[in-house]
């Protein structure tokens, strides 16, 4: 059966707003995605009938509280398919994730230690390594990408060496689409007994992922871009890494004793979740997680491809525009630009026609230096965005084209 997308629609009250007089066509999912009223209503349940701190206490309150948060952790498992709920770390973000492993996991590094990048990865797969390498002084080997946005696996196979111990990559890119072949890759790393990280931020909420079967060491993503609320991110790691590992926050909650002269930290997975936890939006992300299975995960990502596949056959009549990544196998993610026009001017006017639309470098500078522009136009596709919409999308870069020419 295919997807009800107008009883999708009904779940998501923003979708009706109008944006300067004009129904708002919202393509911005990449950045983040609407949340339905499940989650909100999930939120406001929680503020209103059981808001108390998770774990500890006796009380019903943080009991319900507990259970709520412990409940999405189970589902976040069962999500990805991780093997128990001791590999499942929450987080604020993917940031966060991607810092926690660069602070922990790589203070096992040493001077002259490899991390392999590529240069299509987000800022947050970025800085966390430079700031490791300022540090510890190890060194960062980039892999580039080809003229259609792929990732140059020749070069990133020869980037390997006796000294690599990293490789840390995106999934899917979220500027170009491109979906990776991360098994691959994390099977050729693995050969060489080096760990991989898999950025999932733009995977998780189009695409079936399957950790033991990618069998990546880490696999990070954020609850805002699937759906759910902002500020929760999930880091997934072997258990046999984790445990290994030390805690990169010291505060309450991941600890098991503590005295002046020495702390015994907690089991898996409260050791790295020092504080108090967002427990609300994490309960709240269990019921985005419940929309994506009851659309189908499978089901969501056909139709958002078939919505790019449309705008980008329509796109490309029109003169002077350049879509950037052209990969066989990408996500449903468009940037381009129109000769001799900023992308910040372009993205104005198509907001004035009600479609919201992402302009700049997206958090890839080095990317942007690569293909030599200075940012793109990103029109980025979900489940509730309809076959009408990319049409509107596409008529309004046309007389956005016209008037800037």
């Amino acid at each position: 059966m295919s997807l009800n997308i107008k009883e999708i629609r009904a779940q998501f009250p923003i979708l009706n707003r109008d944006i300067v007089g004009k129904p708002m066509i919202y393509l911005d999912n990449t950045a983040t995605s609407q949340a339905p009223l499940s989650v909100v209503r999930e939120i406001e349940r929680i503020y209103t009938h059981s808001r108390a701190n998770v774990h500890r206490g006796v009380h019903t309150l943080s009991q319900e509280m507990t259970n709520l948060q412990e409940n999405c952790r189970e589902k976040v498992r069962n999500f990805i398919n991780a093997g128990s709920i001791e590999e499942i770390i929450f987080t604020r973000g993917t940031t966060e994730a991607i810092n926690l492993v660069a602070n922990s996991f790589g203070s096992g590094f040493h001077k002259g230690d490899e991390v392999i990048l590529t240069v299509m990865e987000h800022h947050a797969n970025i800085v966390p390594w430079q700031l490791l390498r300022d540090r510890t002084g190890i060194i960062l080997k980039i892999v580039d990408v080809t003229e259609n946005g792929e990732l140059d696996l020749n070069q990133y196979k020869a980037l390997f060496t006796e000294r690599t111990v990293m490789a840390s990559f995106c999934h899917v890119s979220n500027v170009l689409g491109t979906i990776n072949p991360v098994k691959e890759m994390t099977r050729f790393a693995h050969k060489r007994g080096v760990a991989v990280l898999i950025d999932g931020a733009q995977a998780a909420p189009h695409l079936k992922i399957d950790v033991r079967d990618l069998d990546c060491d880490f696999y990070v993503f954020s609850a805002h871009k699937m759906y759910g609320p902002s500020g929760v991110g999930v880091l997934y790691g072997k258990k046999e890494l984790l445990e290994k590992m030390p805690p990169w926050q010291g505060g309450g909650e991941m600890i098991s004793v503590v005295t002046f002269n020495h702390t015994t930290f907690a089991d898996l997975p409260f050791k790295f979740e020092a504080g108090t936890p967002d427990y609300i939006g994490i309960a709240a992300f269990a019921k985005a997680i419940e929309f994506i299975e009851e659309c189908d995960i499978n089901k969501m990502e056909s139709h958002e491809m078939e919505l790019c596949r449309e705008a980008e056959e329509e796109l490309r009549k029109i003169p002077g525009l350049k879509i950037y990544g052209n990969s066989k196998d990408k996500g449903p993610v468009i940037s381009f630009l129109l000769e001799g026009v900023h992308p910040y001017d372009l993205g104005m006017l198509l907001d004035k026609q009600g479609v919201e639309v992402r302009t700049g470098h997206h958090c890839a500078m080095p990317l942007m230096e690569r293909l030599g522009i200075p940012g793109t136009v990103r029109a980025s596709f979900a489940v509730y965005n309809t076959s009408d919409e990319v049409k509107e999308f596409v008529k309004a870069v046309k007389k956005a084209a016209d008037i800037l020419s």
